[in-house]
Order: C-alpha cells, then structure tokens, then sequence
C-alpha cells in the first residue's frame, strides 16, 4: 500500500519541522490521521472501489460502503505500522521527517499499537461482514506491506520497489473479492497494472530525491544500478504498464472509451519515459506527476463505464 505515499515529495516546502524542537507530548487526533498515511488511503480507497464497481453483478451499497471503509481502515494500519518501523530513517529523511514520531509529536508505541488495533479489527470485520476472500487477501496486504516489504525488502534490495509493489497492486483485487467473493482474471489484470506501473513511478521519484535515500542507506536504484540503469528500467517498466493497460479493452471488460484514453495515456507515459532514458531536464518529475494522473485517469474512466452501462442496462 505504497501507492501514492510519494505524493508528499512534491509538497517539500511546506512540510513542518521535524528536529524534534516541540519535545515528547501527548498525540492529538491530527497527529493519529497523518498514521493513517491519508494520501496513500486516498488511492487505495479509489482503486478497491474501482474493482469493486468494475467486478460483475450488484453488490448491497451498505456492505460496499462497509467493505470500503474497511480496505481504507486496513491500509491505515499498514501506513501506521510502516511509521513506527521506519521512524529511524524517517527522521533522517528530508522528505519524511516531520512524521509524528521522529518531530516527537507521538511516541513509537503508540503508533504501533494502533497499526494492530486497526489491522485486526479491519480484518476481523471484513470477514464477518463482507467475505473471507476479501478479508484475507487484505490481511495478506497488510502482511505484504509491513514485513515483507518494509521490514526485510526496503533496506536490503534495490528491487524493493518491484517486489513491494504487489501490497500496493490488491486494492482493486479486494473490492472485486468483496463484491464476488472471487479472484478472477480480470481482477488479477488490475493488480498487474498498479504492480507494473509502480517501479517507473517510484524511481522516477528517487532520481530526484536520491540524496535522501543515500543518507539512511536504503538501496534505492539509482543508488545500486546508477542512473542510467535506472533511466532504462523506468522505459521498460513505462511500456509494460502501457501494454497492460490495454489488456481490460481487449478482454471485453472495458469499453471503446476505456481502450482509447488507456492508448493516448499510454504512449504519454512512454513519451515521457523516453525523455527521462535521454536525460532531458526535469523529465523525471515531469513524468512523475504524470503518473499520477495516468493511474487515476486509467481507472476513473474504467469506473465510469462500468457505472453509465448499469445506469442504461
């Protein structure tokens, strides 16, 4: 559930302090929200809901709204437990260190505490009022996110980014699950999407903040491969996403207008991604953002279709 967390390295400037000047205090509510990782709940949310939408039949709109608030409670507790993990390098991170436990605002075992209060209660409650399979696999995001890739993968190998993807990438599985109570193909399409888009989206962003991850000795790929390397990884990764975009239009569980956008974004994204492997200024946040705004794009008009053919069925 890294998705969209690097956001924020666009908004630098206005990020508070984060030497510890204010000193221990008790955590107010504001400071147990910005756990919760908003911006990253924010897609999370977005894209469960998408495959919940996109998944065949008609779900009951109070367990829909049950299971999405409960995906969103889940992916809160992974960015929680993900704060209280990597409160040591956060504090040394330009870009991370006004979180609330390295500015001192919360104390390490509160945040952990509340990650677990939060990832058993979502689970549970996923399973008892929505399905196993949703609750599992969400339990399995969970797990993916806090041990598998910030707790062994994110300091030890330049390939975190990829392998780590995948917690990122079940969003839209889970709301298909939760609506079908299946994983499908089609699901699994959408998780190939967001776990193929993410390496070209994250290390564009570490070109241009490698400095930081070099101070706290996270393996970021630039760091380990070069920039080179990394420029020709994020092509690569640029015109796989591109490809399997498409794959939802060609399967027919997406329409002409989903097929056309998902071509036109895509050769952007690649456009972009050439200029970024023929080192063109800026081209890196350039395709950073834009990224973004593919993801949501992709989606949203996938989302769209699916609700104006119900609306006309």
């Amino acid at each position: 559930m890294q998705l969209a967390e690097s956001t924020t390295a666009l908004k630098q400037a206005d990020r508070p302090s984060a030497t510890g000047e204010t000193g221990a205090r008790e955590a107010e509510a504001h400071d147990f929200f910005a756990l919760l990782k908003p911006r990253v709940m924010s897609l999370v949310i977005f894209t469960a809901f998408v495959g919940l939408i996109a998944a065949p039949g008609t779900m009951n709109p109070v367990l829909a709204a049950t299971a999405i608030l409960l995906i969103a409670i889940g992916a809160g507790a992974s960015g929680a437990l993900n704060m209280w993990y990597d409160a040591d390098i956060d504090a040394i991170m330009d870009r991370t260190a006004g979180r609330p436990i390295p500015a001192g605002r919360m104390g390490p075992e509160t945040a952990l505490g509340f990650g677990m209060v939060l990832s058993v209660a979502s689970v549970v409650l996923l399973g008892l009022a929505v399905n196993i399979t949703s609750a599992v696999l969400l339990a399995l995001t969970i797990f993916f996110y806090v041990v598998v890739y910030t707790m062994w993968l994110k300091r030890r190998t330049p390939q975190n980014i990829v392998i780590g993807g995948a917690a990122g990438a079940f969003p839209p599985v889970i709301g298909w699950a939760a609506a079908t109570d299946t994983v499908s193909l089609e699901s699994l399409v959408l998780f190939g999407i967001i776990f193929l888009w993410t390496p070209a989206h994250f290390w564009a962003l570490s070109l241009f903040i490698s400095k930081d991850y070099a101070r706290v000795g996270v393996p970021m790929l630039p760091l380990v491969a070069g920039e080179d390397e990394t420029r020709r990884q994020i092509l690569l990764y640029a015109v796989l996403t591109a490809g399997i975009a498409v794959v939802p239009w060609g399967m027919g569980f997406a329409g002409a207008v989903y097929g056309a956008v998902s071509i036109l974004l895509g050769l952007v994204l690649v456009a972009l991604a050439v200029q970024v492997w023929r080192k063109i200024e800026k081209a890196d946040r350039k395709l950073f953002a834009f990224s973004i705004l593919y993801l949501f794009t992709i989606f949203a008009v996938l989302a769209g279709e699916k609700i104006v053919s119900r609306m006309f069925a």
